[in-house]
This record gives structure tokens, sequence and C-alpha cells, in this order.
């Protein structure tokens, strides 16, 4: 490898991308123009970088993934669109993630400290959070959001448009048409709810009183026989901040919500 940037000599970067000194490039790794990657990442062998794109410090990207491609979507002409990736986050074997489109915000965003595992399809436009976990082989459609937290299990498949709220969790080979609810486990094809991430929230230092509350919610939402409007009304009255995240998720669901 060459230079205080450790970039191996059989790797091709952009005399116009911005790496910062500290950057590792791997043997045969291709890195565009308009890509700028932050301290201390690593970019693996044969993985390839296309911008624009922002990568921000501490990431480690595996051999053979393919970041800041054009989006997979037959309206895209060619548009300035973008790719943020923050900070922390382990992208493995064989990810794919795409640009924006002029459709929608333009930008396609990854947050921090993201697991990312081998396979995974983000698409265009998709906004993820921080903390989530992807397990192998999950694929996210165009325009997917989703929030801190949230665990997707092994070919967990979501539909364009869907939201998953912080904390959610789905089993494996989940297929998601419809919005999740925070701290909501849901599984199937396709997917419905199954009670709350309990566990997962114990583990992240939620007190039992939290937990409580969130599943007295869920008991709300979904087994009180009330209509959707009728549970964001009785929950509104609700105090804490979990109940009232989980209301100002119900408020903007654009795909109705799993049952």
């Amino acid at each position: 490898m060459s230079g205080a940037q450790r970039i191996h000599p059989t790797a091709i970067v952009d005399p116009a991308a911005e790496l910062d000194t500290s950057v590792e490039v791997g043997a045969y790794a291709v890195i565009g123009a308009s890509v700028k990657i932050g301290a201390n990442t690593r970019i693996g062998p044969h993985a390839v970088i296309e911008g624009p794109a922002t990568i921000g410090r501490d990431n480690r990207i595996f051999q053979f993934a393919s970041i800041g491609a054009d989006p997979q979507d037959k309206k895209y002409a060619g548009e300035p669109t973008s790719l943020e990736i923050g900070n922390g986050n382990t992208i493995r074997e064989f990810v794919t993630i795409n640009r924006g489109t002029a459709q929608d915000r333009g930008v396609t965003t990854l947050g921090d400290d993201n697991w990312v595992m081998a396979c995974v399809h983000i698409a265009h436009d998709c906004l993820i959070g921080s903390h989530a976990i992807f397990a192998n082989t999950t694929n996210l459609a165009g325009h997917v959001q989703i929030g801190d937290w949230v665990i997707l299990g092994g070919c967990t498949q979501v539909h364009q448009f869907c939201k998953i709220g912080a904390h959610a969790m789905t089993g494996v080979s989940s297929v998601v048409l419809h919005d999740i609810p925070p701290f909501v486990m849901a599984s199937g094809s396709s997917a419905q709810a199954h009670g709350i991430n309990s566990e997962g929230l114990r583990r992240r230092g939620f007190s039992a009183d939290r937990i409580n509350a969130i599943r007295r919610a869920y008991r709300t939402l979904y087994r009180s026989g009330h209509t959707l409007q009728e549970a964001i009304a009785a929950l509104r009255v609700e105090p804490g901040p979990d109940v009232a995240a989980l209301v100002a998720f119900l408020e903007g669901a654009t795909r109705g919500i799993v049952r």
C-alpha cells in the first residue's frame, strides 16, 4: 500500500475523491469522483464506491460491496443525487446501497453504528437511522424509512414506502407490506404483529415501567377492538415519551400498519 492513506497499488481512486489520510483501501477497489471518506474507514478488496457520496469515520466496508451506484429506478435520468453514510457502520460482503432519486429526497441516508450483513440491498431514497441490524439477504425497496435500533431478520423483504419504527423487529423471511409501529415484533408473509420487542428494550436499558407502558399501548392498539383512529385517540391521553412516539408514528403512517 502507498502513502499515509494505505491505498493498495492495484486500487483505482479518482483524483477528485477526498479521502482522509487514515483511510485504508484494499486491492482492486474502485473509488469514483465526488466521494468523500472520513477518518479510519476501511474499504475492502474489490469494493466499488461511486459518488456523489459522503462516508463518515470508522466505517468498515467489506469486499465486493457496491456503494453509491445509480438508483434502480427506470425514471432515473442521470439527475445529481447522493448517498450519505454516517460513522461506525459495518457493511458486509455484496451489500448494495444506491443513491437517491429526484422524485424523492434525492439522497439515500444510512445513520451511525448500523450492522448491515452480507447481500443486503438498500434501495434509492431509503432513510435509515442508527444502531440497526439488517440480517443477511434483507432487501429494502425504494423510499423505505427505518428507525433507530430496528432489527430485520434474515431475508426480510420490505415494500417501497414502508416505515418501520424505532426498536421494532421482524422475524426471518418476513414480507413487510405495511408500516410496523415502534417497539412491535412482526413476522410472516405478509408480516403481522406478534407483541412488543420487550427483550430488546430490556437490553437497551428500558425500565420495567417503560416496558409495561409500551405493552399497555400495544394492547390498546391491537387488542382493544378499536379502529386505528380510536386507538390513536385513546393513546394520546396516555403519559410518557414512548407512547407519544408511538402516536406520532401512527399519525404519520402512510401504508396502514401491520395487522
